[in-house]
C-alpha cells in the first residue's frame, strides 16, 4: 500500500509559528549518577536475569514495527541520538554529544567521536543520515506494510551528514520542539548501513547474525517471541552507562497465568507485560516478590474503520451520518467505570479523552459530550442519535480484540463491552479474537470494521496522543479525514505560548471527539514484579516509559 505525503506536506509548509515549547521533566533517579559512572569503564556488574513477558515482537527492524513488544527489544540493543536518562521524561543528548537548534528549521546534532557497532563497524553521521532517509522511504512506500513508525517524521525534510560527527536534520515547520522527543521515539533507533537493506525490511535473523547494534546490549541469541539472550556491550557510550547485570534471557509466554506462576515460583526474576488485575492484586501479598508500580500512559481504545464499518465509504449502505451516528451511539452506551472495576479491579481508570490525565492538556471532553454527562451510559441518548440519523436498529457491529498482545483481560473487556451495547437493544455485537501476528496486519488491512487497540507512549508529552492517530496519514490507517484537527495537531507542535498550546491540544480533543475516529476507554499503570533479591525496578519504571533491562540487577 503506498501512502501519499502529499496532504501533510502541503499543511506543513504553510509556515506555521516558531515553537519553544518546555517539556515537562521528573527529577532523575539516583540511578543516574551511578551509570554515568559505569560508562568510563565501558563494564556491567556481571550477574544474569531472566524475564518474562506476555509482549510479542512483529519485527526488531526498527522501520517495520510500531508496537510496544518490538520496541522493547529494540531499547536495549539501538543506539538513540536523544534519550531519556534513569528517572525522567525529558531527553538529552544519547550517543550525541550535543543537539541545539542551529536555524529555526535546522536541528544539528554532533555525535561523540569513535563510535562503533558490537560487530566492529564505525557508528557516523552516515548511519545516522541512512537511517533517517530509509526510514522515511519505507515508510512513504508502504514497504513497512503499514506497521512502521514512518508518520512520526511528519516534519522532517531532508538529512544532511557535512562531515562525520555531523548530523543536520531540515525541518518542515520551524523549531518544532517535539523533534528531540521524536529522536527518542520507535522512529530513532540508529542502524547499520552497511547491514540493513535502504528500501525493505530486513530480516530479524539478518540482524542478529550481523551483531548490527550499539545500544547498552547486543543479542546472543534470537527465537522471536520463545526466548531472546542478551549480552551487555562493553563499546556503549550513551547516558544509560554500562548495563548493571552482564547477561539478560528473555522468556516470552503465551499467557499471564503461566506468566505469574513463573514468578511466584522463582523460574524467572522479573515479570513486565502483562499480568491481569487479578494476578497483580494476589502477588502483592504474596511475601515472596514485589510488586513495583510506575508511571503510567498506556491507554485503551476502540478504532473505527470509516471505510468498512456499519455505513462506511466503502459498504453497500455507505453514509457518514449514519456512520457518526453508530459511534455516537457506541460512546453513548459504554460504561468504563464499570470494566475498569469490574475487568482490572481499577489497576485501570476510566479515560474519557484522546490526551491521559496528567498531561498538559488533557480534557474530559467524551464524558462532556456522551452519555449521561457524568461518565456514564445513556441509552435514551444512544436510541435518539440513531433515531435522529434514520439508522434501523439492531446495528450489527464486527468487534474485533486480542489478548495475547493486551494480556487475558481483554477477553472480559471485550465481553463486557458486547453485552453493554447489547443490554440497549440497539446493538448485535459479533465479537471475535485472533492472534496479535496475523491481527497487526489486519487491522490496516480494512478486515476489522472495529477493533482494540492499546497504546505505550512514545514520548511523554500530548502531541504523541494525538499526531500518530489523527493526522490524515496515520497510524491506524482507519481513513479517518480531517483537515481542520490535521491543521491544528501541525500547529499545536510549533506554538511557542503555553496556553496557547495548551488550549490547542483542548480544542484538537473536543473536535476529535465530535467525529469520534476512536472510543477511549481506559488508562493504566506500568507494573513489574520481581524476586525479592532484584533492584533497579523503579529506576526504570519511570515517565519514559521505557523499562530498559540495564536498571535491573540482583542485590
Amino acid at each position: 500500500m503506498v501512502r501519499s505525503q502529499n496532504r501533510r506536506r502541503l499543511a506543513l509548509a504553510s509556515g506555521l509559528a516558531v515553537a519553544a515549547l518546555t517539556l515537562a521533566a521528573c527529577s532523575s533517579g539516583d540511578s543516574t549518577g551511578d551509570a554515568s559512572s559505569d560508562a568510563s569503564t565501558g563494564a556491567s556488574s556481571g550477574g544474569s536475569l531472566l524475564i518474562g513477558t506476555t509482549d510479542k515482537i512483529t519485527t526488531i527492524d526498527p522501520a517495520g514495527s510500531y508496537d510496544n513488544g518490538s520496541f522493547a527489544v529494540m531499547n536495549q540493543v539501538y543506539p538513540f541520538l536523544m534519550n531519556s536518562p534513569y528517572g525522567s521524561s525529558d531527553v538529552e543528548p544519547d550517543i550525541a554529544a550535543s543537539a541545539e537548534f542551529t536555524s529555526p528549521t535546522e536541528y544539528t546534532v554532533t555525535l561523540k567521536p569513535d563510535l562503533k557497532f558490537a560487530n566492529g563497524d564505525d557508528l557516523t553521521s552516515s548511519d545516522v543520515k541512512f537511517t533517517f532517509d530509509r526510514m522515511m522511504n519505507i515508510f512513504e512506500s508502504g514497504a513497512d506494510d503499514g506497521n512502521g513508525p514512518g508518520s512520526l517524521l511528519y516534519n522532517l525534510d531532508s538529512v544532511d551528514a557535512p562531515d562525520d560527527l555531523t548530523v543536520v536534520f531540515h525541518l518542515k515547520s520551524a523549531d518544532d520542539q517535539v523533534f528531540p522527543q521524536i529522536l527518542s521515539s520507535p522512529a530513532g533507533p540508529i542502524v547499520d548501513e552497511e547491514v540493513f537493506s535502504a528500501d525493505s525490511l530486513t530480516p530479524d535473523a539478518d540482524i542478529v547474525a550481523a551483531n548490527a547494534f550499539a545500544g547498552q546490549y547486543t543479542i546472543t541469541s534470537y527465537d522471536q517471541n520463545n526466548l531472546i539472550s542478551y549480552q551487555a556491550n562493553p563499546e556503549y557510550q550513551g547516558i544509560l552507562g554500562a548495563a548493571k547485570t552482564d547477561m539478560i534471557d528473555v522468556q516470552y509466554f503465551a499467557d499471564a497465568s503461566n506468566l505469574k506462576l513463573a514468578i511466584q515460583e522463582g523460574d524467572i526474576d522479573v515479570a513486565f507485560r502483562s499480568l491481569d488485575a487479578t494476578s497483580i492484586a494476589d502477588l502483592r501479598t504474596d511475601s515472596n516478590v514485589n510488586v513495583v508500580d510506575g508511571p503510567g500512559g498506556e491507554i485503551r481504545y476502540i478504532v473505527f474503520n470509516f471505510d468498512t464499518m456499519p455505513y462506511g465509504a466503502t459498504t453497500a449502505d455507505a453514509d457518514p451520518a449514519k456512520a457518526l451516528a453508530v459511534r455516537q451511539a457506541a460512546a453513548d452506551l459504554i460504561d468504563r467505570q464499570e470494566i475498569a472495576d469490574q475487568v482490572y479491579q481499577d489497576t485501570y481508570t476510566p479515560l474519557y479523552s484522546y490526551v491521559p490525565d496528567g498531561l498538559t492538556g488533557a480534557t474530559q471532553s467524551l464524558m462532556d459530550m456522551y452519555g449521561d454527562g457524568s461518565g456514564g451510559p445513556d441509552a435514551d441518548a444512544a436510541a435518539k442519535v440513531l433515531a435522529d440519523a434514520g439508522v434501523q436498529t439492531p446495528v450489527a457491529l464486527s468487534l474485533q480484540y486480542n489478548t495475547d498482545h493486551y494480556g487475558p483481560g481483554s477477553g472480559d473487556e471485550y465481553a463486557l463491552v458486547k453485552d453493554q451495547l447489547e443490554a440497549s437493544g440497539l446493538f448485535t455485537v459479533d465479537l471475535q479474537s485472533t492472534e496479535w501476528v496475523q491481527y497487526s496486519k489486519d487491522r490496516t488491512s480494512d478486515v476489522y470494521p472495529a477493533y482494540q487497540l492499546g497504546w505505550f507512549p512514545d514520548y511523554s508529552d500530548a502531541d504523541n496522543y494525538l499526531t500518530p492517530f489523527f493526522l490524515i496519514d496515520n497510524f491506524l490507517g482507519n481513513h479517518y479525514v480531517n483537515q481542520d484537527v490535521n491543521d491544528m495537531i501541525l500547529e499545536q507542535a510549533v506554538t511557542t505560548d503555553s496556553a496557547a498550546r495548551t488550549s490547542l491540544i483542548e480544542d484538537i480533543q473536543d473536535a476529535v471527539a465530535a467525529d469520534l475516529p476512536t472510543i477511549p476507554l481506559l488508562q493504566g499503570a506500568q507494573v513489574a514484579v520481581t524476586g525479592t533479591d532484584v533492584m533497579g525496578a523503579s529506576d526504570t519504571l519511570d515517565a519514559s516509559f521505557k523499562f530498559r533491562y540495564g536498571a535491573l540487577y540482583k542485590g
